[in-house]
C-alpha cells in the first residue's frame, strides 16, 4: 500500500516567483492556510520550526531537516515524531515549468516508519484537503502580488 500523498496545481506565474513565495518562510502566517508559521532558511541540512493547522484550529510544531533546496526547482523537507523510523514524513515540492510564465507545482509527502500505517490512515483526507489548500493559497500569492 503506498503512503504517500500527492497533488498538483498549475500556477500562471514563472518559477522563480513561485520559489520566491515558497521559501519565503516568514511571510506562511500571511498567506498559508496549512502551514502557518514557518522559521529557518532554505538551505540543504538546515532546520525549520514549522507549526502546521492541523484539524479543528488545533497546530502541531515539527522540526523538519531540509533535505533539498534547489532554486526554482525542488525544496523536500523530512520530518519525525519522537524519533526517526517511528512515523516520518517526506514533504516535498517540485517546480516543473510550463513555458515562461507557467509552471506545475507538484507538492506530496511520503510517509515511513514503524507507525506509517495506522497513523496514515487517519491522517490522510484531512492531509490531502490541507496540501490541496494550501496549493491554491500559493497560487492565488504568486499570480495576485501585492
Amino acid at each position: 500500500m503506498s503512503r504517500e500523498i500527492v497533488t498538483e496545481i498549475e500556477i500562471a506565474a514563472p518559477a522563480d516567483r513561485v520559489w520566491q513565495v515558497l521559501t519565503d518562510f516568514g511571510n506562511y502566517e500571511h498567506w498559508n492556510p496549512f502551514i502557518v508559521k514557518s522559521e529557518g532558511k532554505p538551505n540543504a541540512g538546515s532546520s525549520l520550526v514549522n507549526t502546521m493547522k492541523s484539524g479543528e484550529n488545533k497546530t502541531m510544531t515539527f522540526k523538519p531537516i531540509i533535505l533539498k533546496a534547489d532554486k526554482n526547482e525542488a525544496l523536500e523537507w523530512r520530518g519525525s515524531l519522537f524519533f526517526r523510523g517511528l512515523f516520518d514524513g517526506h514533504h516535498y515540492f517540485r517546480i516543473d515549468s510550463l513555458g515562461e510564465n507557467r509552471v506545475k507545482l507538484v507538492h506530496g509527502e511520503r510517509f515511513s516508519g514503524l507507525l506509517s500505517g495506522p497513523i496514515f490512515k487517519s491522517i490522510r483526507d484531512n492531509t490531502l484537503q490541507s496540501f490541496e489548500e494550501m496549493n491554491e493559497a500559493l497560487k492565488n500569492r504568486c499570480e495576485n502580488p501585492e
